[in-house]
């Protein structure tokens, strides 16, 4: 290996930025899109979630339901998502486990989830509208 003065190799160099982060909002919204692209396909929801222990719940996975969907888009894995599982989930989109449980347990979708209805969710999940927010803790309850 030869030494060079700094100036000599910032000269053949090419720079490169670390790719900027989504944020939580960001983040939040690209899930949401991908689910109102499934419009009014059946996904499942997560059975049963509250009755999980926590280090169970965040093992918690299943086809066709809005994790698999989240976590099949290259974007969000690129960007820090790191598996189908509610923990990995939690963890990336920053959700509390009250909104997890909103957005994904089959006891608040009696009994169909659709791809629009979950991207409704997400959406007011990710919005910073106090009515949404609102109408999201009310129906949270």
């Amino acid at each position: 290996m030869r030494h060079q003065p700094l100036e000599q190799i910032l000269a053949h160099a090419t720079v490169l930025e670390a790719p900027r982060r989504l944020s939580r909002r960001e983040r939040l919204l690209r899930w949401a899109e991908l689910l109102r692209r499934e419009d009014w396909k059946l996904l499942q929801p997560l059975r049963f979630v509250e009755f999980y222990a926590p280090s169970e719940r965040g093992r918690l996975r299943g086809e066709q339901t809005p994790l698999a969907i989240a976590f099949a888009d290259p974007v969000l894995r690129e960007d820090g998502l790191s598996g189908d599982r509610l923990g990995d989930i939690e963890a990336y989109f920053g959700l509390s486990d009250r909104e997890a449980h909103f957005l994904l347990c089959d006891c608040h979708w009696h009994g169909q989830m659709t791809g629009r209805a979950a991207a409704k969710r997400v959406r007011a999940v990710a919005s910073t509208n106090p009515i949404s927010r609102l109408w999201f803790e009310l129906r949270a309850g």
